[in-house]
């Protein structure tokens, strides 16, 4: 073991001192009332005094840029943690909540910021990791979790700061609540074509047949929410066919959702939800590639009748190609496309806001804690004064003669309809 044999102090924070097994001194100092200790590489003690005093200047300017430490990436402190929060759980001294941590940390910290420098993690990269969680999770996580998974983050930060990997200063602010009237990232109808096109294209060139049925997959997914309001996640892919049923009268038809599981089923029940229109399609789209599908079966699958959690990854992928995967409401994900529902209904001024919330399954109070930017504009000829009119583009003029032909097809497709739905219990 090294002695200390001979020592020169400098100042009350600075000496330098000769070991017993060495020939060169070395400088201690304090930095913030804590000690540090360093080579100085030099025999004799007036050049060893001069460098000295160089190391604490240059200690001193790297705490003043917090760059003092030589930080480690984020996967090996959380490993660290792990380990020691494990260690504590065997020899009965941990937290029971401790696996809870773990999980966390395992399941969510770490693949997203893994190579990550534990001191590049600021603000901006929290809201980020924020918004990939959503995505990972399908929906806004609970209060509950957020304050685990904040825990667990700690947990890191701290075997950091201990291990001087990073200086206290340098932990990012945590929050465990949702900034109260935040605005939540929507697509216009202009960027969600854009959106959609996107997905075409990258169907058009994809290079394996798997990914090209997800992406063909994901188009449709992509109208049935923008048409319904459905959450994307547990309540969207644990639609069956035998969920969907119409009405029907001639050519005209209402599609209508039993919503059996989701955010908000475990304490209201099933909830039904009547879609747009324009959701027709979309349904004739899937009907046509699974002819032979069942009641029981999952509407949103692969030609093989498997599921498929890859079209967040692909949404994601189509918004980056075409420059909207940011807004200047935060990152776009494949929930998005609920809050672009929310956003065009409030926007055409057509439906109350105490229905539209029971269709979506939420209350009025978040829809206009969340979309009160929108609700002005419901109220447009009020507020103003002034009815400017609701601009539509104008449909090419048909004949009665088309008009009728063309009612007469649909009466007949929705009847077939009808029929199979009478069948195979689903349209």
């Amino acid at each position: 073991m090294s002695k200390q044999i001979d020592r020169h102090n400098i100042d009350d924070t600075l000496y330098v001192y000769l070991q017993n097994n060495s020939k060169y001194w070395y400088c201690r100092f304090v930095i913030f009332g804590k000690w540090y200790a360093k080579a100085t590489k030099e025999t004799d003690v007036q050049k060893a005094i001069a460098k000295a005093h160089r190391i604490k200047l240059e200690y001193e300017v790297r705490v003043e840029t917090n760059t003092l430490f030589t930080s480690k990436r984020f996967c090996d402190v959380a490993e660290k943690a792990i380990q020691n929060m494990h260690g504590e759980l065997i020899h009965g001294g941990g937290k029971v909540i401790y696996k809870d941590y773990i999980g966390a940390l395992r399941k969510y910290f770490i693949p997203f910021f893994e190579r990550t420098f534990i001191t590049s993690i600021d603000q901006d990269k929290i809201l980020e990791f924020e918004a990939w969680r959503i995505d990972q999770l399908k929906r806004v996580p609970a209060k509950s979790t957020i304050l685990t998974h904040n825990a667990a983050l700690q947990m890191v930060f701290k075997e950091a700061i201990d291990k001087q990997w990073m200086l206290p200063v340098q932990v990012p602010v945590l929050s465990n609540k949702e900034v109260a009237g935040q605005r939540r990232a929507s697509l216009s109808k202009k960027e969600y074509d854009k959106a959609y096109d996107s997905v075409i294209k990258l169907e058009q060139n994809s290079r394996t047949e798997k990914s090209r049925q997800i992406r063909e997959l994901l188009l449709d997914y992509m109208e049935f929410a923008v048409n319904t309001g459905i959450r994307p996640g547990t309540e969207m892919e644990s639609i069956t066919w035998a969920d969907i049923h119409m009405e029907r009268n001639d050519h005209n038809v209402v599609f209508f959702v039993t919503i059996t599981k989701g955010k908000t089923t475990k304490y209201t029940g099933t909830r039904e939800i009547v879609c747009r229109d324009e959701i027709f399609g979309c349904l004739e789209e899937l009907r046509e590639r699974f002819p032979n599908r069942k009641p029981s079966d999952k509407l949103f699958r692969l030609a093989d009748g498997s599921t498929t959690n890859e079209l967040g990854e692909a949404f994601d992928k189509a918004l980056n190609e075409v420059g909207l995967k940011q807004s200047p409401h935060g990152v776009r994900i494949l929930y998005s496309l609920r809050h672009t529902y929310i956003t065009w209904q409030l926007m055409s001024g057509e439906v109350n806001m105490e229905i539209l919330a029971k269709q979506c399954g939420t209350s009025v109070q978040m829809i206009e804690q969340h979309y009160s930017h929108v609700i002005p504009k419901m109220f447009t000829k009020e507020l103003s004064g002034v009815d400017i009119g609701r601009s539509k583009p104008q449909k090419k003029k048909r004949s009665p003669e088309v008009i009728a032909k063309s009612q007469a097809r649909l009466t007949k497709r929705f009847k077939e309809w009808e029929a199979e739905y009478k069948k195979r219990g689903c349209i």
